[in-house]
């Protein structure tokens, strides 16, 4: 989550070079940083269950999950954000020890803060990443998971899955990463998550 920007302007170097002496994180967005503010029990939990889940999927496959203390740049200009869970397929990643430049899929689980920049601005930096594939954006208010998908004429398509709030008895739905050939249910994701009546 991000919450007001600071208002000295850094270039890159000088940001991450801060950076790593603060006690909270910051992404950076064109010389100006932001601080990350804490997300809700149900964020916590949608991220958790996906990063486990993913985790265990891609069990020696060659590729890591991060969480949400892993860092992604854009270039290594910038901008540099913390999404909630990643994965990185890519060889150049596997030995990175502060950055992730080359992540196939990145999911960003949604707070009312900050909605509109994740499906935004967010998402138009995010498309700057040459080995991205998918995209995930899920609701912590009701069950609703929406993936962006590059296509093969390079277009982003997206799919939906979602239990109408009216009716969270309804059937289970089935939810499929394609960048990273994973296939859940829609209730593994939403495990623990206690939804206001």
């Amino acid at each position: 989550m991000i919450a007001k920007p600071q208002i000295q302007p850094m270039n890159p170097q000088e940001y991450l070079e801060w950076e790593k002496q603060q006690p909270i994180k910051y992404e950076y967005v064109h010389g100006k940083i932001y601080a990350m503010t804490g997300g809700s029990l149900g964020h916590n939990s949608i991220a958790l269950n996906l990063a486990s889940a993913l985790k265990n999927h891609l069990r020696g496959k060659g590729c890591k999950v991060f969480m949400a203390d892993a860092k992604v740049g854009i270039s290594e200009k910038g901008p540099f954000y913390y999404p909630d869970v990643m994965v990185t397929c890519d060889d150049r990643d596997l030995n990175a020890r502060q950055i992730v430049y080359h992540p196939y899929l990145i999911i960003e689980v949604l707070s009312p803060g900050t909605a509109n920049f994740d499906q935004g601005r967010k998402f138009r930096n995010y498309r700057q990443i040459n080995t991205l594939k998918e995209y995930v954006l899920i609701e912590t208010e009701t069950m609703n998971v929406d993936s962006y998908r590059l296509n093969e004429k390079g277009k982003w398509e997206l799919t939906s899955y979602s239990i109408e709030e009216s009716n969270y008895n309804q059937i289970d739905q089935e939810v499929y990463f394609t960048s990273v050939d994973f296939h859940c249910l829609l209730s593994l994701i939403y495990e623990d998550v206690v939804f206001l009546e």
